[in-house]
């Protein structure tokens, strides 16, 4: 089975707002075993026009698994803290498989 990765681009509007969040969303990800490999950190730009902010990379054992993290009520119900608070794109991506 090939492992998935959210990738997320986010700029942070409310601080204060989107701190709540930032409490709230690492067990939501832990309960569907998905794990952090970036979560905020410094990042350079060295191609392209990127978005400034914060970049975070999730790990899921599949895109079933990541898919249901997404639509699941446990982070539905606090996904509203990030989009009120923030801008950005998050996107699903399969991992590569040789």
């Amino acid at each position: 089975m090939t492992k998935a990765y959210i990738i997320g681009q986010i700029t942070v509007t409310n601080p204060e707002g989107y701190a709540h969040y930032q409490k709230l969303v690492p067990k939501t990800i832990a309960d569907f075993g998905g794990t952090y490999l970036v979560r905020g950190g410094k990042a350079t730009q060295i191609e392209g026009a990127g978005q400034e902010g914060r970049n975070v990379v999730l790990e899921f054992q599949s895109r079933e698994v990541a898919e249901a993290w997404y639509y699941s009520d446990e982070y539905q119900s606090i996904v509203h803290h990030r989009t009120n608070n923030s801008t950005g794109n998050l996107i699903i991506v399969d991992g590569y498989s040789a």
